[in-house]
């Protein structure tokens, strides 16, 4: 089986990467609740964790209280 991703490698300045992860933080919390993540584009754990807007815990991934404020800001913002 293919692994497919949702979100393509991307190299851009850290400021436009940073905002990249928080447009797809929302999505990638659904993919990790569905024990998705392997669908999670290489490198955005990576940032994700990173950042703290997402966790470690012994092999699965949780968001953290920063992440999840994030995920009620952007969903603010789509409002």
């Amino acid at each position: 089986m293919a692994i497919l991703t949702l979100f393509p490698p991307v190299t851009a300045p850290p400021a436009l990467r940073r905002e990249r992860l928080r447009d797809a933080l929302r999505t990638t919390v659904d993919l990790v609740n569905r024990d998705r993540a392997d669908l999670i584009a290489p490198g955005f754990v990576d940032d994700y964790l990173a950042l703290d807007w997402l966790e470690d815990r012994g092999g699965g991934l949780r968001l953290t209280p920063a992440g999840a404020a994030l995920c009620l800001q952007v969903a603010a913002r789509v409002r």
